[in-house]
Parts: C-alpha cells; structure tokens; sequence
C-alpha cells in the first residue's frame, strides 16, 4: 500500500486552517475566540499544555454552527480543487491517508476520491474536544500499527520531516515541496 500525510503533502495547503477561514466568513463573530486560541497556542509552544490541547481550543469555533455536517461538506464543494494532481493521477485504491488533520474534515474528501483507508485524529464535531490522540509524529506509528499490523508500506510521502517514524516503515519514502516529490534515502 502507498501511504501519504495529506496536509502540504496531496492537499495544496493545511486543510484546518483553511477551514477555519471558510467558517469564519459565514460567521466572523468567530473571531472572538481569537485570544484564547493565541493564549493556548503560547502555552502549547512553552511546553506547558499538550497541542491537543492548543487543537481543542482552535477547533472550539465548531459549537457555533448548528449544522457542522454541512459546513464541512460546504467547505470540500469549495476546496476540493486542491487535492494536488500529481496524487489524482497516481491514486490507487488501496491508498491510505494519515493525517494529524481531524478526521470529520478529512474523511468527506476521502469519500468523494474513493479512498477507503483514512487515519485522523478523532475530534468531536460538535465542540472541537479529542476524542484520541493527535496522529502526529510517532503516534501515526502508534495508530498505523494499531489499524494495519504489519501491513508492508511501500511508499510514503510527507511535506515534514516530522513524519520520520512513518519514513522510516516504508520501502520507499518521498518528501513532498508543493509539487517537487523527492526520494529520501533513510
């Protein structure tokens, strides 16, 4: 199976913050938890409070909206475009997508691709709150293991060296800058 990160790596961007400002033109109210989403930020970067806490804080913007199922959906009508060609173009079925990117966001765009293999962070739509782990760095191992054994990955690609636990499970792995794709050798 191939494996990629989807943040910078197939998405052209970072899909959370992306959303975020979609949110906040239908409602800019939003933005009065800017302070608190900067504050949680601070004490995340002072290794005071985990990032998933610094994350629950961001996404807290969710609680607002009566209907976030639609919001989403709203978004990817929108964003869609883009998912990078060069993946559209070697896409294959068996694909999976790992990501630290929540997966109520990611998995409507993995659905419209046909892409059945998806593994997010767990956050809860309707407030924001973890419901797992961040899948970031070694955790995607973590979580990687736990859905797919020992499952041989044959190629993985990754805009973040911070992926280097994933890298280092591939027969193959590729850093992905915008739309340079790059074989590593680990």
């Amino acid at each position: 199976m191939n494996v990629y990160d989807f943040d910078k790596t197939i998405y052209d961007g970072d899909s959370s913050i992306d959303f975020y400002i979609f949110s906040f033109k239908k409602k800019p109210y939003i933005i009065l938890l800017f302070p608190i989403i900067v504050f949680s930020f601070v004490m995340y970067k002072l290794r005071i409070k985990e990032k998933e806490y610094f994350k629950e804080k961001f996404f807290m913007f969710l609680k607002f909206f009566r209907n976030p199922y639609k919001l989403v959906n709203d978004f990817w009508d929108k964003h869609q475009s883009k998912i990078k060609k060069w993946y559209l173009q070697q896409q294959k079925g068996d694909d999976l997508i790992i990501t630290a990117s929540p997966e109520f966001l990611i998995s409507v765009i993995t659905n419209r691709l046909g892409i059945k293999n998806l593994i997010a962070s767990n956050v809860d739509i309707n407030n924001g709150k973890f419901l797992s782990k961040n899948c970031y760095g070694i955790q995607k191992t973590v979580m990687y293991r736990q859905e797919f054994d020992d499952i041989s990955i044959n190629s993985f690609y990754s805009d973040s060296m911070s992926d280097l636990p994933m890298m280092k499970l591939a027969e193959n792995a590729y850093i992905v800058n915008k739309n340079d794709i790059k074989k590593l050798d680990l």
